[in-house]
C-alpha cells in the first residue's frame, strides 16, 4: 500500500487548520498551496461524509495575529473558529527581520520573543482545538542541550512547557541533539533529517558530482558531529573524517574557550570532493577553518552543507572564501529566515523543505505512519541511481 492509499483509508483527526505566524507566513502559504492541490487532485470517495467535513478546501489557512501593544507587551489572536479543528502552528525562532516598537524604539524580534508569540497562540487555540501541533524547524534553544556547570537547561524546559499546554506533536529539524527528547519522554516529538533534500539539491546545482569512495569524502568539522557525517557516509557508502577542535582553556572570549586549531582525523583528502556537514553556520569561522584545512590538503571541491544558515556576523567571510577558491558551493534550507542577499550569491544554493513539511503535515492529519518520510532511503537509492544513469549517458 503506497502512501496515497493510506491516507484515502484513513479519517482525518479533524478538519485541518494551519496557524503559519508572522516568522513564517510565506512559508506556510506555499505549504497551504501543496495541500489545497494535492486535496483538490485527490480522488477520495468518502469526501462527502461526515467525518471528512471540511476536507477539500480552498485555503486552509486561519487567520492569526500576535499584536503588540506601546509598552512592548503582547497577546495571541485567531480570527477564526478553530473548534474540533487539527491545528497546526509554524513558527521560526531565527527570524530576526521581524520588528516591533517599545516605548518608541524599534526592537529586532528574539528567539524569546518568537517563543512568547508561540505560546500566546497555543493559549488562544487552548480548549478549542481537538489537537495541536507545532512545527519549529530550528529547535528553541537547542544549543543549550545540556547542563556543564551551573546553568540553565532551556531548550527541555521549553519543551516541557509546550507539552503541559497542551501540545501533542512537536516537530523539528536536524536538531543540534536530538537527545534533548528525553524532557519529554512520553510525548511525540521528531527530529527530521534533511539528507535527501540535500542530496537532491547537490544534484541538480552540480550535475557531474559523483558519489562513490574514489571521489567523495564526508567530513564532520567537528565531534559533535561525528553522528551526522556518519548517516551521510553510510547512505553514500564513501568515507568520513572529522576535525576536532583544540581549545585553550587558559583564556575564555566570548564567553567560551577560544579554538587554537583544528585538528584532522581520517584518510587522505587530496582529489577528493568533500561535503562539510553540520547542523548549523552561525558566524561561520568554523566551517571556513575547516575549509581552508581542506584546501590546504589538496581536496577537489569544497561543499558546505549546513540545515540552518544563521549567518550571525554576514556574508563577507563567505564572499571572500568563495573568491580565494576555498568553498565552491552552500547549501542551507529555507526552515530558518533568508536575507535577499544570501538568495543573490552566485555559490549559494536555496534547499527548499517546503514541500516536505507539507507531507508530514499531510501524513500527520491523517494518523498515517511518518516512517517512509523520517527514513529516506529509498528515496536517496532511486535518487543516486538515476543520477549514475545520467552521468553514463
Amino acid at each position: 500500500m503506497n502512501q496515497t492509499d493510506d491516507l484515502l483509508r484513513t479519517i482525518p483527526v479533524g478538519p485541518l487548520a494551519l496557524i503559519p505566524l508572522k516568522s513564517c507566513v510565506s512559508m506556510g502559504e506555499r505549504i497551504n498551496d501543496y495541500l489545497v492541490e494535492w486535496r483538490r487532485e485527490r480522488n477520495n470517495e468518502y469526501h462527502d461524509l461526515m467525518t471528512f467535513n471540511g476536507y477539500q478546501r480552498e485555503n486552509y489557512i486561519i487567520p492569526a495575529q500576535t499584536p503588540r501593544f506601546g509598552s512592548g507587551e503582547a497577546k495571541g489572536v485567531i480570527n477564526a473558529s478553530v473548534r474540533g479543528d487539527d491545528v497546526f502552528l509554524l513558527v521560526d525562532v531565527c527570524n530576526y527581520s521581524l520588528t516591533y516598537s517599545l516605548c518608541g524604539s524599534v526592537n529586532h524580534m528574539s528567539p524569546d520573543d518568537h517563543f512568547q508569540d508561540l505560546k500566546r497562540m497555543i493559549a488562544a487555540a487552548g480548549g478549542k482545538a481537538k489537537r495541536i501541533n507545532v512545527i519549529m524547524p530550528f529547535l528553541y534553544e537547542s544549543r543549550q542541550h545540556r547542563k556543564t556547570g551551573r546553568e540553565s537547561m532551556d531548550c527541555a524546559l521549553a519543551l516541557q512547557e509546550l507539552v503541559q499546554m497542551g501540545v501533542s506533536n512537536i516537530i523539528t529539524f536536524d536538531a543540534h541533539d536530538p537527545r534533548v527528547q528525553n524532557a519529554i519522554p512520553l510525548s511525540s516529538f521528531e527530529s527530521v533529517p534533511c539528507i535527501y533534500q540535500f542530496l537532491k539539491a547537490l544534484v541538480r546545482a552540480v550535475p557531474d558530482i559523483v558519489f562513490d569512495k574514489d571521489h567523495m569524502m564526508i567530513i564532520s568539522p567537528d565531534e559533535g558531529g561525528t553522528s551526522r557525517a556518519i548517516y551521510y557516509a553510510n547512505h553514500l557508502g564513501v568515507d568520513m573524517g572529522m576535525f576536532y577542535k583544540r581549545r585553550d582553556f587558559t583564556r575564555v572570549v566570548d564567553g567560551r574557550n577560544p579554538i587554537v586549531a583544528h585538528e584532522f582525523l581520517g584518510s587522505s583528502v587530496e582529489d577528493q570532493d568533500v561535503l562539510i556537514i553540520d547542523d548549523m553556520i552561525s558566524s561561520g569561522d568554523s566551517m571556513l577553518d575547516v575549509a581552508k584545512e581542506l584546501k590546504r590538503r589538496k581536496a577537489k571541491r569544497v561543499f558546505a552543507l549546513s540545515t540552518f544558515g544563521l549567518f550571525t556576523n554576514g556574508l563577507a567571510k563567505f564572499d571572500a572564501a568563495y573568491h580565494d577558491g576555498i568553498i565552491d558551493y552552500l547549501l542551507t534550507t529555507n526552515l530558518v529566515y533568508q536575507t535577499p542577499e544570501l538568495l543573490s550569491k552566485p555559490y549559494y544554493v536555496n534547499v527548499d523543505m517546503t514541500k516536505y513539511i507539507a507531507l508530514i503535515i499531510e501524513h500527520l492529519n491523517h494518523n498515517v505512519s511518518l516512517h517512509s518520510l523520517l527514513n529516506p532511503t529509498d528515496r536517496i537509492n532511486r535518487l543516486l541511481e538515476k543520477h549514475e544513469r545520467e552521468l553514463q549517458k
